[in-house]
């Protein structure tokens, strides 16, 4: 039994290029100072003073900037590179937190909030750009996971000790060390990453050609746009986690910050530990289509066992092991369906958009979840959460159920076009295939 894990272990990251495994040393790298964000509603109403709706204002234009951030970083990919993008991005953040630590006023605290997410936000399409360059074709999944095992052993690092940073010595150097985290990843960056061509300019002759109309623009894409607002409805109540959860773990839970702390460092390390051995098991026997949305029905039962059984420590600890594995079976498949619907060309723009889809529920997120937790009471909200991931649920399987009839009408040989698990095969990579789908 040891044995077979170990070797299961081995095979999940066998494949991977160097340049996959330094880029999510730079994510691991500045996630590891991401102790702001998961603290953020809390600072706002025990250390500011503001009300939940206040909060909740601060985290709506945190999501504002952020779609306006992952638009741009999009255009930016596309025109000047992924590379670039990211660098530029790394460097401003840093600097920004440490202006942001010293607004208090409600106001500009919301214009600061925007900006900061504005051009931290632009690092997300170019990375998930730089994953298609650094990676094969049939590692694409794999590796994405390996950038989220970063992001999330980063995210295990960052509240852990953000907590008891925020117990010793108070807020104020949460700040400073997300902003240095920021500098470091950046100066990592540009002394380990060679930065390579990739054809980013339109597709022409034969290329072109071979093109539906839809390959040119994600805005033209019916089929993704459908994904992409459903992916809106899901994070909207994932994404709960970052604003009103902590303050229920708070005011409802009565959990201390250092509780709050190791709690989401608990989901951090769960993602570390197990995403890419069932990335690995999982993408060879499903289709993509089915991860997200099993990973939609565990988000929303999450939330639902607050109602159900009451806001009780372990019943918080089971809600953060369901969201989890929800994450775990949503993130890697649903970012990997949109990377399979793009080319070269356009990737950016794909990307930007799967990312705006979370930027879009950030602002609509908190406002939301804070507006119904304050006037409505908890209760409530938590019904709303889990009635956005039914309706979710609901579209993802229509869209896995139009795949597997279209496919069925689909020549043999071209099966692989429409079927979005990720291709083993060199000699037909995700960008070629992709190409043949008729929508």
């Amino acid at each position: 039994m040891l044995k077979r894990t170990k070797e299961l272990y081995r095979n999940s990251f066998e494949g991977l290029s160097r340049d996959v495994w330094l880029l999510s040393a730079v994510m691991l790298i500045n996630r590891s100072g991401a102790m702001v964000l998961p603290f953020l509603s809390i600072y706002m109403t025990e250390s500011l003073g503001f009300t939940m709706a206040e909060a909740g204002y601060v985290v709506t234009c945190w999501g504002a900037g952020s779609v306006l951030g992952v638009y741009l970083g999009g255009i930016l990919t596309d025109r000047i590179g992924y590379y670039q993008t990211q660098m530029w991005s790394l460097v401003l953040t840093g600097l920004m937190f440490f202006v942001i630590v010293h607004v208090h006023d409600l106001w500009l605290l919301c214009g600061t909030m925007f900006l900061l997410t504005t051009i931290a936000d632009t690092f997300r399409p170019a990375n998930i750009a730089a994953v298609a360059v650094y990676s094969k074709p049939e590692n694409r999944t794999r590796s994405i996971s390996l950038i989220r095992m970063a992001i999330n052993m980063g995210y295990a690092i960052g509240p852990a000790v953000g907590g008891f940073i925020v117990a010793a010595v108070g807020y104020y150097w949460l700040f400073w060390i997300d902003g240095f985290t920021c500098l470091f990843a950046a100066l990592f960056f540009w002394l380990m990453l060679e930065q390579k061509e990739e054809k980013i300019g339109a597709p022409e002759g034969k290329e072109a050609a071979a093109l539906p109309a839809n390959a040119l623009s994600p805005y033209r894409d019916k089929p993704y746009l459908l994904f992409i607002f459903l992916n809106i409805l899901m994070a909207i109540a994932f994404l709960q986690i970052i604003s009103a959860t902590p303050v229920y773990f708070r005011q409802e839970v009565l959990m201390p910050e250092w509780q709050i702390g190791g709690i989401f460092a608990m989901n951090g390390l769960i993602i570390v530990a197990l995403e890419m051995p069932m990335v690995y098991v999982l993408e060879k026997r499903f289709k993509l289509m089915q991860l997200v949305v099993i990973g939609t029905i565990l988000i929303g039962l999450s939330y639902l066992v607050f109602n159900i059984w009451g806001p009780y420590l372990w019943v918080a600890i089971f809600s953060i092991l369901l969201i989890t594995f929800g994450e775990i079976l949503h993130m890697p498949f649903a970012n990997a369906f949109a990377m399979a619907r793009s080319v070269p060309s356009n990737r950016g723009q794909y990307m930007a958009l799967f990312s705006m889809s979370y930027s879009i529920a950030h602002i609509a997120g908190p406002f939301l979840g804070m507006q119904v937790a304050e006037n409505f009471g908890f209760t409530t909200m938590w019904y709303l959460m889990v009635g956005s991931c039914a309706l979710a649920t609901i579209g993802f399987w229509w869209i896995k159920r139009q795949q597997d009839q279209r496919q069925e009408n689909l020549e043999p040989e071209a099966k692989v076009s429409l079927d979005t698990t990720v291709p083993e095969t060199k000699d037909k990579p995700v960008d070629k295939a992709i190409i043949e789908i008729k929508d």
